[in-house]
């Protein structure tokens, strides 16, 4: 079974897993300095690791290998997986948590060089081109001419993906206690009219609500919810038995067609594809 954890809950998101490290926000340039527009690293937490709510003058773009990185977003929580990033704009307040021993990548672009503007937290493919671009901009050794040659294409092949994959949190008095105690335990199998006897609103309150805070049924959002969680289980290593036991599911195979419905993909391949990330690491390691 996932051991459950004795750590204090944090809102609108999972409860925290024991040895969690709180940090605040990462140390960033304030800007970068001409001729650079994009400054990228990465790093690898040795323990789970959450970063306080904050925001940065630049805009920033973070992915994981071989982990996932989830990220709250006012009443968005964002499931940053394997061959995915997450666009964060300059001044937008932001919190998130990175699974232990994810590789966890970052780049800060330059507002007020940057030839394109996401108003709003966007998921971004990151396709082996742009994830080689950004590493090599890694590099301090790169001459002005060769940084400015790697940003041009970087600009050219930065693209939002095809799916954003974001859960909305219902921000709905009525119901946030249903969205509060499933991120909390994601397991809880009470039925909607279970729900709403214990609220004391009609089932149809309940239903209407989540209809117009999250444009889903209470079934569909909890599903997704619990996907959410999945890939962060499946990232640390858990079998899909475990996890499928861990979310609520009577049996394997309901969780199997859950996840591929959302996902496109099955619970397994999805964990070949996150054990495939973590293969030979180079990186600077984080001490806990």
């Amino acid at each position: 079974m996932v051991p459950s954890s004795p750590g204090e809950a944090s809102p609108g998101m999972w409860r925290r897993e024991a040895g969690t490290v709180v940090r605040r926000a990462a140390e960033v340039p304030e800007r970068t300095a001409a001729p650079a527009v994009i400054t990228a690293g990465f790093r690898i937490p040795r323990v789970p690791t959450e970063w306080a709510p904050h925001s940065h003058v630049l805009h920033e773009l973070v992915w994981v290998r071989g982990g996932t990185l989830t990220s709250r977003v006012r009443d968005r929580v964002f499931t940053v997986s394997e061959g995915h990033g997450l666009w964060m704009p300059a001044g937008v307040v932001h919190g998130g948590r990175a699974t232990a021993g994810a590789r966890f990548h970052d780049a800060f672009f330059a507002p007020d060089r940057t030839p394109f503007a996401f108003g709003e937290p966007r998921a971004i493919a990151m396709t082996p081109l742009l994830e080689s671009l950004l590493t090599h901009l890694s590099r301090t050794d790169l001459d002005e001419a060769a940084r400015a040659r790697a940003e041009a294409v970087v600009f050219d092949v930065l693209r939002p993906a095809e799916r954003q994959f974001a859960l909305h949190l219902p921000n709905d008095p009525r119901i946030d206690a249903i969205a509060e105690a499933l991120l909390d335990d994601p397991a809880d199998g009470r039925s909607l009219e279970e729900w709403a006897l214990f609220l004391g609103i009609s089932d149809r309150t309940v239903t209407r609500a989540f209809r117009t805070a999250t444009g889903l049924s209470f079934a569909q959002w909890r599903q997704m919810l619990r996907v959410h969680r999945a890939l962060t289980l499946l990232s640390e290593g858990f079998d899909v038995t475990t996890v499928s036991e861990a979310l609520g599911y009577a049996q394997p195979s309901t969780f199997i067609a859950a996840f591929r419905r959302v996902m496109g993909t099955t619970p397994g391949a999805f964990s070949d594809a996150t054990r495939d990330g973590v293969r030979n690491p180079v990186s600077r390691v984080e001490n806990s």
